[in-house]
């Protein structure tokens, strides 16, 4: 599976991205996916996830109420919606996919053992 994400930019605080992240190679049925960050200097976190059905989602408590996963298989695609942006969403953000055998996200998204990785699009909020 080849993930390519994009959907990035700049935008000023309080404003709205939508991150896409487009599948190749293989459907991503059956596959739970999700969205890392990374800030400069900082660890790689957990942002959201989707299970493969759609039916569960997962959110790290700083996105909750402002970020929603969605995807559409048909279409081989998943998104991020990212409303009231704030300078601390500042990050490359990477897409990802877990091959998961049962619907739902066991003990959570970040928990999930991804296999594959998108390269990452750059989101910068300015204040």
């Amino acid at each position: 599976v080849q993930l390519q994400a994009s959907g990035g930019g700049l935008v000023q605080l309080g404003n709205s991205l939508r991150l896409s992240c487009a599948a190749s190679g293989r459907t991503l049925v059956g596959y739970a996916l999700g969205w890392f960050r990374q800030a400069p200097g900082k660890e790689r976190e957990f942002v959201a996830a989707i299970d493969r059905n759609g039916g569960s989602t997962d959110y790290a408590d700083s996105v909750k109420g402002r970020f929603t996963i969605s995807r559409d298989n048909a279409k081989n695609t998943n998104y991020l919606q990212m409303n009231s942006l704030k300078p601390e969403d500042t990050a490359v953000y990477y897409c990802a996919a877990a091959n998961t055998p049962f619907p739902g996200l066991g003990s959570g998204g970040s928990r999930l053992r991804y296999s594959y990785w998108g390269q990452g699009t750059q989101v910068t909020v300015s204040s």
